[in-house]
């Protein structure tokens, strides 16, 4: 059953790149690369149907011997963890491709490396095996440099080379601490189950676990690490925004509770104060930043990082409420950044500029952009965590959930939720109010087909932010399962520290 999700995007990337046709047909590939995302969403939807919420363990598992020198195997899974990250990589694959234009250049280039990204993304969050995690963690890179370089903006040679370089640095960490955790703990395979940390010295295991900070950290990313996600972001066509900042991060974070928390419980807790205090930082850095961008697009991209900080505190406080709220964070920043970069690309699209100080007006129901400023408007209420959203419960879950174990670095979080409203502010004041120029303010019609991917997304939000039982429900046993593996004693120096 988990195969599928990984071999059909990655094999139809495959036919599409190298099927003799007509390379102006734009059109046509693109609906047959939507046919393919199309059936992978609803494998997804179906796979968790059949999820069974209340088992912690892994699901529908499938092994295959591959390499036993290497100790390389073809081992798949899924869990609470992973089961809502494989669905909004397919969701926003979907809404990717659905959202890019007809006459995309080079169009069997751009559909097989965004399918060939879905599979990769997809094999990593299912894998039970490090090396082979590692090989699905790597495969997105040159993929997403193409994307950035070839459909991006003025500067994506620039950008592209910047995401290549800092996503390299980020997998020889992590390859090298997956060598390191083999090599010394003995193991003759590199399956999940197979590697224990816990015979391990604590200065090995503090070091091993730096490297995984480290390597996820840049990934995610957090502060000073971020330097690559502005370029990348902005210089990224809107479609493929969506795919960087909605799914590629969650790689990062997913990473750091998979292997970080979920192999070194014993010493999670000496970095857990710092995590801490780096996700706040974060937090607060991205929400100031955001705050001084002129253009909308730039100011999106901050947010991120600002909102990425919020898992990280969570992943530092460990407790189960925590956990629940970092995967739902997780989910939700998903939808709502890949909404939010939808409507910025439409509004580029048909205003022809993303800077604050020319956009105004678009509210306006006669000549400007009513229902995409609408739009807008919930998207930033989202974002800044207003109840009866999405944003809110998750942001709320791990605010609750850190504030027992470090009470500080929360309230920063808390501060920095407050400033996501300040920018926002700015952005929808200046954006979708005030007069239209009556010589300008001539935009081209919004197709339906243009709103569609901004409506599913709205939808998703509003319903899981009045239903959050539907976004809580799936991690929850298997994050109280994480949890119950930290010894009783690294949970009291936790909280001890936090006091301190």
């Amino acid at each position: 059953m988990l195969s599928v999700l990984i071999w059909i995007p990655i094999l139809s990337a495959i036919v599409i790149g190298f099927w003799p046709s007509n390379p102006n047909q734009s059109s046509r590939v693109r609906l047959v690369a939507l046919t393919v995302a199309g059936i992978v969403l609803l494998w997804n939807l179906f796979i968790l149907l059949k999820f069974d919420i209340s088992y912690p363990g892994m699901q529908f598992q499938e092994y295959l011997p591959w390499n036993e020198t290497l100790g390389l195997s073809y081992q798949l899974g899924v869990d609470g963890l992973s089961i809502l990250m494989l669905v909004l990589n397919s969701l926003l694959t979907w809404i990717a491709i659905y959202s890019s234009s007809k006459q995309t250049e080079r169009p069997r280039l751009f559909y097989s490396m965004i399918l060939l990204v879905s599979g990769g993304v997809a094999g990593a969050f299912l894998a039970e095996n490090l090396l082979l995690f590692f090989l699905f963690y790597e495969l997105e890179l040159i993929p997403f440099y193409l994307l950035i370089s070839i459909w991006g903006g003025e500067k994506r040679a620039y950008a592209g080379i910047k995401f290549l370089i800092y996503t390299a640095v980020s997998g020889a960490f992590i390859l090298a601490t997956f060598l390191g955790m083999v090599w010394l703990t003995g193991s003759s395979s590199f399956a999940f189950d197979a590697v224990s940390t816990q015979n391990l010295s604590a200065g090995l295991q503090l070091i091993l676990l730096v490297g995984i900070i480290l390597g996820f950290g840049i990934k995610i990313p957090l502060v000073p690490f971020h330097t690559w996600l502005p370029d990348a972001y902005v210089e990224a066509s809107a479609p493929i925004a969506i795919l960087l900042g909605g799914v590629l991060a969650k790689l990062g974070t997913y990473g750091l509770l998979r292997f970080g928390l979920g192999m070194f419980p014993q010493t999670w807790s000496t970095v857990a104060p710092t995590l801490a205090i780096w996700g706040a930082v974060s937090a607060i850095y991205g929400a100031v930043i955001a705050i001084a961008q002129k253009d909308i697009k730039r100011m999106v991209a901050y947010s991120s990082i600002g909102h990425m900080g919020y898992v990280l505190l969570a992943s530092a406080a460990s407790t189960s409420l925590a956990l629940v709220g970092a995967v739902s964070q997780m989910f939700s920043h998903g939808l709502i950044l890949a909404i939010l970069f939808h409507l910025v690309g439409v509004i580029e699209e048909k205003v022809g500029t993303r800077e604050l100080d020319k956009l105004n007006g678009l509210m306006s129901p006669i000549r400007g952009l009513p229902l995409i400023s609408a739009l807008l408007v919930l998207s930033g209420m989202a974002s800044a965590g207003i109840p009866g959203l999405t944003g809110f419960i998750a942001e709320f879950i791990v605010f609750q959930g850190s504030f027992a174990a470090f009470p500080f670095s929360t309230l920063l979080c808390v501060a920095s939720s407050g400033l996501t409203a300040v920018y926002f502010v700015i952005l929808l004041n200046r954006t979708c109010f005030g007069r239209l120029d009556n010589n300008q303010a001539y935009y081209a019609k919004v197709l339906w087909s243009e709103k569609t991917p901004a409506l599913i997304l709205a939808a998703l939000i509003i319903f899981l932010g009045v239903q959050p039982t539907w976004l809580v429900r799936w991690s929850e046993p298997t994050t109280t399962a994480m949890v119950a593996a930290i010894p009783p004693v690294e949970k009291t120096v936790i909280s001890q520290v936090a006091l301190k």
